[in-house]
């Protein structure tokens, strides 16, 4: 079995448990080779609320590492919820192991202010 086979399966039997609502959404991580992107996602009417990637123009003018640019979409992402007025939300790893850029996300959403 393929390795991308194999992060799909991963995938579903996550999505079966995790669902975001319009007041606890879901912070949905999609990590690239050389990108990382967060969504905030209400699963009831099917509409991304709000998003952040490394390839936004204030985090990609930064000459850091990909762990430390993923840091950084967490933080945004969080201070585009506390925005929205949403405190808390549930992560989604995307079927990613939780650790390096994964976990540099949460630890940034955490630390701008989101629960999970």
């Amino acid at each position: 079995m393929s390795k991308l086979i194999q992060r799909q399966k991963i995938r579903y039997r996550i999505r079966k448990k995790v669902a975001g609502t319009g007041s606890t959404p879901r912070l949905a991580v999609f990590r690239s080779n050389a990108d990382i992107y967060a969504q905030l996602i209400d699963d009831n009417n099917g509409v991304t609320l709000a998003a952040a990637s490394s390839r936004d123009k204030d985090i990609a003018a930064q000459k850091v590492t990909k762990s430390e640019k993923s840091k950084l979409v967490g933080t945004a992402i969080a201070r585009k919820a506390v925005e929205l007025g949403i405190q808390a939300v549930v992560f989604d790893r995307g079927g990613n192991l939780f650790h390096g850029r994964v976990k540099a996300v949460a630890d940034g959403a955490r630390e701008g202010g989101l629960q999970f």
